[in-house]
């Protein structure tokens, strides 16, 4: 009997504090950068992000995240044999954020890793328990994004400091022979590394290089667009679909005129396009699904629903995932 992997429970975390455009503004206007909800707004999207305590890390919003997604799904921790996480701002160099979020679940022996594709990272997970699962080496898998995007962001730079969030989502991916995952595809050209990245690293117990994320905005942005409308188009094909059997488009919440100028390029209207950037900003790997999670529990998404998830980030990486709800 043929083997797939479906999702059967999804679940989200975020910080508690809530900074809207309008505060965002005021503290920057107290560093001397000048910006203004209208100007965050128009170019973005964003009206305001969550922003993490500096006591809460990665590991622990994914756990939050995965303790949610097990609810949704009605599993217990200890079924799980597979846990993922795809983060760019982990707890430590190691152990890996996933063993932090397995002993916070309170269970052992499973696999636990962690996945580095930046905004594309939670894809690469997807893709990747997905295949574990249907060649027998896991059963049930946790697969989360969490970010603490801010801790490494430049608040002196403005064309970085706005865009970005902090949060977590999770999914439980289990085996099924009813198909669920129904195709994926990734991608990366490490050329194009300069453009998106974070260049510091420790060592000799100090921080060597630039400590803060860095970026191309136009450089990306070109990129972005031309890219989530390729690997769209070759994931729906590669499961024998078309693009009219899509009905939800959840990309990566970047920006907004990305979201935008992927739809109108892959002919999909607007409204069957999940977008959480204006509540979330950029969470980059927990960015899909904690829009994932939105429109599930809002019911948009709905049994029967075939998603079509896409990222793109720094690497430069990019994927896609075509599941049926």
């Amino acid at each position: 009997m043929q083997r797939y992997s479906r999702i059967v429970g999804t679940g989200s975390a975020l910080p508690e504090r809530i900074v809207g455009n309008a505060e965002l503004s005021r503290e920057l206007a107290e560093r001397g950068i000048e910006t203004t909800d209208a100007w965050i707004v128009e170019r973005t999207g964003i009206r305001q992000r969550h922003l993490a305590a500096p006591e809460v890390s990665s590991s622990m919003l994914g756990a939050q995240a995965a303790r949610a997604a097990l609810q949704a799904a009605g599993l217990s921790a200890d079924s799980i044999d597979l846990i993922i996480v795809a983060t760019s701002t982990p707890d430590y160099v190691f152990p890996s954020a996933a063993c932090l979020v397995q002993k916070a679940l309170g269970v052992a022996g499973g696999a636990a890793f962690d996945v580095q594709a930046v905004c594309s990272g939670f894809v690469y997970g997807m893709a990747t328990a997905d295949a574990m699962i249907r060649c027998g080496m896991a059963t049930r898998a946790l697969i989360i994004g969490a970010e603490v995007f801010s801790r490494i962001l430049d608040w002196n730079d403005r064309g970085t400091c706005v865009l970005f969030g902090d949060g977590a989502g999770a999914v439980v991916l289990a085996a099924d022979e009813r198909p669920g995952i129904l195709a994926s595809k990734l991608h990366a050209d490490g050329s194009q590394e300069h453009i998106l990245r974070t260049a510091g690293n420790v060592r000799g117990g100090g921080i060597t290089g630039h400590p803060f994320l860095t970026m191309d905005g136009q450089a990306v942005f070109k990129l972005a667009v031309s890219v989530l409308d390729s690997v769209a188009r070759e994931t729906v094909a590669a499961a024998g679909l078309t693009l009219a059997d899509v009905d939800w488009l959840i990309p990566h919440q970047a920006n907004i005129r990305i979201l935008h100028a992927t739809a109108r390029k892959l002919g999909l209207p607007f409204e069957r396009v999940v977008v959480t950037l204006d509540q979330h900003a950029n969470t980059s790997a927990a960015s899909v699904p904690l829009a994932l999670d939105v429109a599930v529990r809002d019911g948009r998404i709905r049994p029967g629903h075939r998603v079509l998830m896409e990222g793109v980030g720094g690497g430069f990486t990019w994927g896609a995932v075509l599941a049926e709800m």
